[in-house]
Protein backbone atom coordinates (compact mmCIF):
# COMPACT_ATOMS: atom_id res chain seq x y z
CA UNK A 1 0.00 0.00 0.00
CA UNK A 2 1.28 3.14 -0.71
CA UNK A 3 0.51 6.19 1.86
CA UNK A 4 1.36 9.92 0.38
CA UNK A 5 1.71 12.12 3.35
CA UNK A 6 -0.12 15.58 1.50
CA UNK A 7 -3.48 17.25 1.12
CA UNK A 8 -2.57 17.86 -2.75
CA UNK A 9 -0.01 18.47 -5.01
CA UNK A 10 0.98 14.32 -5.13
CA UNK A 11 3.10 14.46 -7.89
CA UNK A 12 1.54 11.67 -9.70
CA UNK A 13 -1.61 11.19 -11.76
CA UNK A 14 -4.40 8.63 -9.97
CA UNK A 15 -5.55 5.37 -12.75
CA UNK A 16 -9.55 5.66 -12.02
CA UNK A 17 -9.23 6.61 -8.88
CA UNK A 18 -12.39 5.09 -6.54
CA UNK A 19 -12.25 6.91 -3.27
CA UNK A 20 -13.43 7.38 0.12
CA UNK A 21 -12.44 9.58 3.06
CA UNK A 22 -13.02 10.15 6.47
CA UNK A 23 -10.64 9.62 10.00
CA UNK A 24 -11.56 5.69 10.13
CA UNK A 25 -10.49 5.60 13.90
CA UNK A 26 -10.76 2.12 15.16
CA UNK A 27 -11.03 0.76 11.17
CA UNK A 28 -14.17 -0.71 12.39
CA UNK A 29 -16.86 -2.71 10.66
CA UNK A 30 -18.66 0.19 9.36
CA UNK A 31 -15.28 1.37 7.74
CA UNK A 32 -14.92 -2.25 6.26
CA UNK A 33 -17.53 -2.02 4.37
CA UNK A 34 -16.65 0.83 2.68
CA UNK A 35 -13.23 -0.08 1.64
CA UNK A 36 -14.64 -3.26 0.61
CA UNK A 37 -16.87 -1.15 -1.46
CA UNK A 38 -14.21 0.75 -2.88
CA UNK A 39 -12.08 -2.21 -3.45
CA UNK A 40 -14.62 -3.79 -5.42
CA UNK A 41 -15.45 -0.68 -7.93
CA UNK A 42 -12.05 -0.12 -8.19
CA UNK A 43 -10.87 -4.20 -9.44
CA UNK A 44 -14.51 -3.87 -11.94
CA UNK A 45 -13.41 -0.25 -13.74
CA UNK A 46 -9.44 -1.09 -13.18
CA UNK A 47 -8.88 1.49 -10.85
CA UNK A 48 -7.10 2.48 -8.03
CA UNK A 49 -8.38 2.44 -4.19
CA UNK A 50 -7.79 5.10 -2.15
CA UNK A 51 -8.43 6.59 1.25
CA UNK A 52 -8.63 9.97 2.27
CA UNK A 53 -7.75 11.04 6.15
CA UNK A 54 -6.85 13.33 8.42
CA UNK A 55 -3.64 13.62 10.84
CA UNK A 56 -4.52 14.84 13.02
CA UNK A 57 -8.18 14.38 14.10
CA UNK A 58 -10.03 17.72 13.14
CA UNK A 59 -11.41 17.43 16.45
CA UNK A 60 -8.06 17.54 18.15
CA UNK A 61 -6.94 21.01 16.35
CA UNK A 62 -10.28 22.85 16.38
CA UNK A 63 -11.79 21.70 19.31
CA UNK A 64 -8.71 20.14 21.45
CA UNK A 65 -10.74 19.92 24.78
CA UNK A 66 -13.46 18.31 23.04
CA UNK A 67 -11.10 15.63 21.20
CA UNK A 68 -11.78 11.93 21.74
CA UNK A 69 -8.98 9.65 22.76
CA UNK A 70 -8.46 7.96 19.36
CA UNK A 71 -8.93 4.08 19.34
CA UNK A 72 -5.97 3.70 17.72
CA UNK A 73 -2.86 5.51 16.57
CA UNK A 74 -2.13 6.68 12.90
CA UNK A 75 0.23 3.88 11.89
CA UNK A 76 -1.78 0.92 13.27
CA UNK A 77 -5.02 2.61 11.22
CA UNK A 78 -2.47 2.57 8.25
CA UNK A 79 -1.48 -1.11 8.68
CA UNK A 80 -5.27 -2.07 8.93
CA UNK A 81 -6.03 -0.45 6.27
CA UNK A 82 -3.31 -1.86 4.19
CA UNK A 83 -4.30 -5.27 5.04
CA UNK A 84 -7.97 -4.76 4.22
CA UNK A 85 -6.62 -4.14 0.32
CA UNK A 86 -6.74 -0.43 -0.10
CA UNK A 87 -4.07 0.95 -2.93
CA UNK A 88 -3.39 4.11 -1.55
CA UNK A 89 -3.88 5.86 1.85
CA UNK A 90 -3.06 9.68 1.39
CA UNK A 91 -3.14 11.38 4.84
CA UNK A 92 -3.90 15.22 4.72
CA UNK A 93 -2.09 17.58 7.16
CA UNK A 94 -5.05 18.69 8.72
CA UNK A 95 -3.95 22.55 9.30
CA UNK A 96 -5.69 25.94 10.18
CA UNK A 97 -5.50 26.64 6.37
CA UNK A 98 -6.73 23.00 5.49
CA UNK A 99 -9.86 23.52 7.78
CA UNK A 100 -11.23 26.60 6.44
CA UNK A 101 -11.50 25.22 2.89
CA UNK A 102 -15.27 25.04 1.99
CA UNK A 103 -16.76 21.94 1.04
CA UNK A 104 -17.57 22.68 -2.25
CA UNK A 105 -13.55 24.14 -2.57
CA UNK A 106 -12.55 20.76 -1.02
CA UNK A 107 -14.54 18.42 -3.54
CA UNK A 108 -13.67 21.11 -6.81
CA UNK A 109 -9.96 21.39 -6.02
CA UNK A 110 -8.69 18.22 -4.60
CA UNK A 111 -11.25 15.25 -4.98
CA UNK A 112 -11.71 16.77 -8.89
CA UNK A 113 -8.74 18.49 -9.86
CA UNK A 114 -5.81 17.10 -7.91
CA UNK A 115 -7.34 13.73 -7.40
CA UNK A 116 -9.98 12.65 -10.55
CA UNK A 117 -12.20 11.02 -8.74
CA UNK A 118 -14.01 8.59 -10.47
CA UNK A 119 -16.28 7.34 -7.90
CA UNK A 120 -16.72 7.93 -3.90
CA UNK A 121 -17.98 5.75 -1.50
CA UNK A 122 -18.50 7.80 1.90
CA UNK A 123 -21.24 6.71 5.20
CA UNK A 124 -24.44 8.26 5.34
CA UNK A 125 -24.12 11.08 8.17
CA UNK A 126 -20.00 11.87 6.29
CA UNK A 127 -19.73 15.79 6.69
CA UNK A 128 -16.36 17.68 5.59
CA UNK A 129 -15.19 20.98 5.15
CA UNK A 130 -15.27 24.04 7.06
CA UNK A 131 -18.07 24.40 9.87
CA UNK A 132 -18.92 20.33 8.28
CA UNK A 133 -20.94 21.78 6.03
CA UNK A 134 -20.67 19.50 3.04
CA UNK A 135 -22.62 16.27 3.39
CA UNK A 136 -23.15 13.36 1.13
CA UNK A 137 -25.69 15.33 -0.57
CA UNK A 138 -23.50 18.58 -1.84
CA UNK A 139 -21.18 15.27 -3.11
CA UNK A 140 -23.87 14.21 -4.81
CA UNK A 141 -24.66 16.83 -6.93
CA UNK A 142 -21.18 17.96 -7.11
CA UNK A 143 -20.84 14.56 -8.75
CA UNK A 144 -22.92 15.65 -11.45
CA UNK A 145 -20.83 18.55 -11.54
CA UNK A 146 -17.50 16.98 -12.09
CA UNK A 147 -18.52 13.69 -13.55
CA UNK A 148 -17.74 11.09 -10.40
CA UNK A 149 -20.59 8.61 -9.09
CA UNK A 150 -21.14 9.18 -5.26
CA UNK A 151 -22.85 6.30 -2.79
CA UNK A 152 -23.52 6.71 0.74
CA UNK A 153 -22.99 3.34 2.24
CA UNK A 154 -25.53 2.42 5.07
CA UNK A 155 -24.29 1.99 8.41
CA UNK A 156 -23.58 -1.49 9.80
CA UNK A 157 -25.71 -2.72 12.37
CA UNK A 158 -24.38 -5.36 14.78
CA UNK A 159 -27.45 -7.30 16.96
CA UNK A 160 -29.42 -3.92 16.07
CA UNK A 161 -26.65 -1.67 17.00
CA UNK A 162 -24.92 0.51 14.75
CA UNK A 163 -21.56 0.72 14.64
CA UNK A 164 -19.64 3.81 15.52
CA UNK A 165 -16.16 4.88 16.77
CA UNK A 166 -18.00 6.72 19.44
CA UNK A 167 -19.68 3.66 20.64
CA UNK A 168 -16.98 1.19 20.96
CA UNK A 169 -15.42 4.17 22.84
CA UNK A 170 -17.72 3.76 25.48
CA UNK A 171 -17.68 0.49 25.47
CA UNK A 172 -14.26 0.17 25.85
CA UNK A 173 -14.27 3.04 28.65
CA UNK A 174 -16.66 0.36 30.30
CA UNK A 175 -14.59 -2.97 30.18
CA UNK A 176 -16.78 -4.41 28.05
CA UNK A 177 -14.11 -6.06 25.28
CA UNK A 178 -16.74 -8.48 23.96
CA UNK A 179 -19.13 -5.67 22.90
CA UNK A 180 -16.30 -3.52 21.60
CA UNK A 181 -14.59 -6.79 19.68
CA UNK A 182 -18.49 -7.21 17.84
CA UNK A 183 -18.49 -3.82 16.14
CA UNK A 184 -14.74 -3.46 15.54
CA UNK A 185 -14.66 -6.89 13.95
CA UNK A 186 -11.25 -8.01 15.97
CA UNK A 187 -10.43 -7.11 19.63
CA UNK A 188 -9.31 -3.72 21.16
CA UNK A 189 -5.80 -3.58 20.27
CA UNK A 190 -2.99 -1.46 22.17
CA UNK A 191 0.42 -0.77 20.88
CA UNK A 192 3.36 0.16 23.06
CA UNK A 193 7.32 0.26 23.99
CA UNK A 194 8.81 -1.96 26.67
CA UNK A 195 9.91 -0.18 29.38
CA UNK A 196 11.74 -1.04 32.76
CA UNK A 197 8.71 -0.21 35.41
CA UNK A 198 9.55 -1.15 38.96
CA UNK A 199 11.18 -4.78 39.00
CA UNK A 200 8.48 -6.15 41.86
CA UNK A 201 7.14 -8.48 39.01
CA UNK A 202 9.75 -11.06 38.80
CA UNK A 203 12.10 -9.83 41.73
CA UNK A 204 9.06 -9.98 44.58
CA UNK A 205 6.32 -11.89 42.71
CA UNK A 206 7.48 -14.18 40.23
CA UNK A 207 5.31 -12.89 37.24
CA UNK A 208 7.66 -10.39 35.09
CA UNK A 209 5.49 -8.36 33.60
CA UNK A 210 6.57 -5.98 30.51
CA UNK A 211 5.29 -2.26 31.22
CA UNK A 212 4.70 -0.30 28.02
CA UNK A 213 5.19 3.04 27.16
CA UNK A 214 2.03 3.90 24.79
CA UNK A 215 0.41 6.31 22.22
CA UNK A 216 -2.19 8.87 23.83
CA UNK A 217 -5.39 6.23 23.12
CA UNK A 218 -7.86 5.00 24.66
CA UNK A 219 -7.08 2.71 27.39
CA UNK A 220 -9.83 0.26 28.62
CA UNK A 221 -11.32 0.25 32.12
CA UNK A 222 -8.61 0.08 34.78
CA UNK A 223 -8.80 -4.05 36.43
CA UNK A 224 -7.43 -7.25 35.26
CA UNK A 225 -7.48 -8.75 31.53
CA UNK A 226 -6.75 -11.88 29.69
CA UNK A 227 -5.29 -10.37 26.30
CA UNK A 228 -3.02 -11.67 23.59
CA UNK A 229 0.45 -10.51 23.06
CA UNK A 230 1.69 -10.38 19.75
CA UNK A 231 5.39 -10.41 19.59
CA UNK A 232 7.63 -10.90 16.31
CA UNK A 233 4.59 -12.79 14.23
CA UNK A 234 3.34 -14.77 17.22
CA UNK A 235 0.51 -14.26 19.84
CA UNK A 236 0.79 -15.72 23.55
CA UNK A 237 -1.22 -16.31 26.24
CA UNK A 238 -1.25 -13.65 28.39
CA UNK A 239 -2.75 -11.38 31.42
CA UNK A 240 -2.67 -7.67 31.79
CA UNK A 241 -2.97 -5.29 34.72
CA UNK A 242 -4.23 -1.42 33.73
CA UNK A 243 -3.96 0.74 36.66
CA UNK A 244 -1.91 2.20 39.61
CA UNK A 245 -1.38 -1.00 41.68
CA UNK A 246 -3.02 -0.32 45.28
CA UNK A 247 -1.35 -3.24 47.01
CA UNK A 248 1.75 -1.05 46.38
CA UNK A 249 0.62 2.14 46.50
CA UNK A 250 1.78 3.25 42.83
CA UNK A 251 0.90 7.13 42.14
CA UNK A 252 1.43 6.34 38.29
CA UNK A 253 -1.28 4.59 36.28
CA UNK A 254 0.76 1.40 33.88
CA UNK A 255 -0.03 -1.26 31.87
CA UNK A 256 1.45 -4.53 32.91
CA UNK A 257 1.77 -7.66 30.80
CA UNK A 258 2.40 -10.75 31.89
CA UNK A 259 3.34 -13.05 29.12
CA UNK A 260 2.78 -16.77 29.64
CA UNK A 261 5.75 -19.55 29.14
CA UNK A 262 7.93 -16.32 27.57
CA UNK A 263 11.43 -15.83 28.13
CA UNK A 264 13.07 -13.15 26.02
CA UNK A 265 14.12 -9.86 26.69
CA UNK A 266 11.84 -6.80 25.40
CA UNK A 267 13.32 -3.98 26.84
CA UNK A 268 12.79 -1.14 23.48
CA UNK A 269 10.67 -3.57 21.34
CA UNK A 270 7.34 -3.08 20.62
CA UNK A 271 4.71 -5.19 21.40
CA UNK A 272 1.00 -5.75 20.22
CA UNK A 273 -1.69 -6.45 22.86
CA UNK A 274 -4.95 -7.30 22.01
CA UNK A 275 -7.48 -7.33 24.69
CA UNK A 276 -10.42 -10.30 24.78
CA UNK A 277 -11.89 -9.75 28.56
CA UNK A 278 -11.68 -8.51 31.73
CA UNK A 279 -11.09 -10.76 34.59
CA UNK A 280 -11.83 -8.43 37.85
CA UNK A 281 -10.79 -4.89 39.11
CA UNK A 282 -8.09 -3.85 41.04
CA UNK A 283 -7.55 -4.58 44.70
CA UNK A 284 -5.58 -4.11 47.42
CA UNK A 285 -4.23 -7.04 49.03
CA UNK A 286 -2.87 -7.13 52.50
CA UNK A 287 0.99 -8.30 50.82
CA UNK A 288 2.80 -9.24 48.42
CA UNK A 289 2.08 -13.27 49.46
CA UNK A 290 -1.66 -12.57 48.85
CA UNK A 291 -1.38 -10.96 45.65
CA UNK A 292 0.81 -14.35 44.56
CA UNK A 293 -2.51 -16.09 45.43
CA UNK A 294 -5.14 -13.91 43.39
CA UNK A 295 -2.65 -13.58 39.84
CA UNK A 296 -2.11 -17.28 39.87
CA UNK A 297 -5.97 -17.28 39.87
CA UNK A 298 -5.51 -14.61 36.88
CA UNK A 299 -3.42 -16.78 35.16
CA UNK A 300 -5.98 -19.60 34.80
CA UNK A 301 -9.02 -18.08 34.39
CA UNK A 302 -7.40 -16.15 31.35
CA UNK A 303 -5.68 -19.48 29.71
CA UNK A 304 -9.63 -20.34 29.91
CA UNK A 305 -11.02 -17.57 28.19
CA UNK A 306 -8.15 -17.30 25.73
CA UNK A 307 -8.76 -21.20 24.91
CA UNK A 308 -12.06 -20.18 23.16
CA UNK A 309 -11.21 -16.96 21.69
Amino acid sequence: MEVIWKAKDFARTFRNPVLTLGNFDGVHLGHQRIFQRVREKAREIGGESIAYTFEPHPVQMLKPERAPFLLLPMDERLRLIGELGIDVVICAPFTPEFANQTAEEFVRDILHAQIGAREVFVGQNTTFGRGREGSVLLLKEMGKRFDFAVEGVEAVQVEGVIVSSSRIRRLIREGDMHGAAKLLGRHHLLVGQVIHGHGRGSKKLGFPTANLKTAEVLFPKPGIYAVWALYEGRRYLAVANLGWNPTFQDRKFSIEVHILDFQKDLYGQNLRVEFVERLRDEVTFHGPEELVVQIKKDVEQAKKVLRIN
